[in-house]
């Protein structure tokens, strides 16, 4: 399991270092002048208003990272079946096996509706904690 959390660390960076260094782009650079200008610090310049403007992408970056956690699917599949012992076994795959090898359709289903719920669970948890200090 431990190698397969590693596989996942390593290829789910990408994506939010593009997001981050496109939002920090996009910050409106007279307002950091401004601060600066009235003796703000670099800290006090990011705390204030560099991650205000970047907690859009943080909740984004947050939700799907989330949403992606749970579809580790292919790379258990691919490595090692769930095996030895079903010590890399997770949700997603679980539900592969009572579907499509044990035929266990409404059981399957039941699992999917879960993860579902699970996942709009963390998600407005994510919206909660996040969303009420995120400026537009």
């Amino acid at each position: 399991l431990m190698a397969i959390m590693i596989i996942l660390l390593t290829t789910s960076v990408g994506q939010p270092i593009i997001l981050y260094i496109a939002a920090m782009g996009n910050i409106d650079n007279s307002l950091v002048e401004a601060a600066r200008v009235d003796g703000a610090t670099e800290l006090q310049v990011f705390w204030k208003i560099k991650w205000p403007s970047l907690l859009p992408t943080t909740l984004y970056i947050a939700i799907i990272t989330t949403i992606n956690s749970f579809q580790c699917f292919a790379l258990i599949q691919l490595l090692t079946s769930g095996g030895p012992n079903y010590s890399t076994s997770t949700l997603m795959y679980y539900l592969y096996e009572k579907a499509f090898q044990l035929t266990e359709y409404g059981y399957a289903n039941t699992i999917g509706v879960f993860l579902a719920v699970m996942i709009a669970i963390v998600s407005f948890v994510q919206f909660k904690v996040l969303g009420n200090d995120v400026e537009y």
